[in-house]
């Protein structure tokens, strides 16, 4: 039997390396999506001890220049936890965008993948009536031989 070759096996190849590209840059955005998400949970968690210290400040005594300080560390920590919502929207794009490409390049792979299994397919048929032409052309030889006897 003859052996399979296919002729796009080069472009498949690459397709199935471009494919594994896009999932470790699919892997990459998740897991920067990840550290900003706990970066913003640490900030909101900062955020809300500095605002029961500012409660705690205004209840006690009334230190203008404490609780004044309080009131700059709440409001500071307010601007960094919406700086890192703004981080984690543009986290949470880069991730959708990632996904997109891999979806893609899946796509593509499984693309080739198919016509891999048709070019197979109809190198089986080939070979199949191949062999049984081979296989008429001998019954016929030796249906001459013995006729001929």
């Amino acid at each position: 039997m003859a052996k399979f070759v296919f002729s796009m096996q080069n472009i498949l190849n690459m397709k199935e390396k471009l494919e594994d590209q896009e999932k470790n840059n699919f892997a990459q955005a998740n897991l920067r999506l990840q550290e900003a998400v706990a970066e913003q949970e640490e900030l909101e968690q900062r955020l809300a001890e500095a605002k029961k210290k500012l409660q705690q400040e205004v209840s006690d005594a009334l230190d203008v220049r404490t609780i004044r300080s309080r009131e700059d560390a709440v409001e500071i920590l307010r601007m960094y936890v919406r700086q890192q919502i703004l981080v984690v929207k543009q986290r949470e794009k880069e991730v959708d965008v990632a996904r997109e490409h891999l979806n893609e390049a899946m796509k593509e792979r499984k693309t080739f993948e198919k016509l891999r299994e048709k070019a197979l397919e109809a190198f089986l048929a080939e070979e199949n009536l191949r062999e049984q032409k081979e296989v008429d052309e001998l019954v016929s030889y030796r249906y001459g031989v013995d006729s001929q006897e």
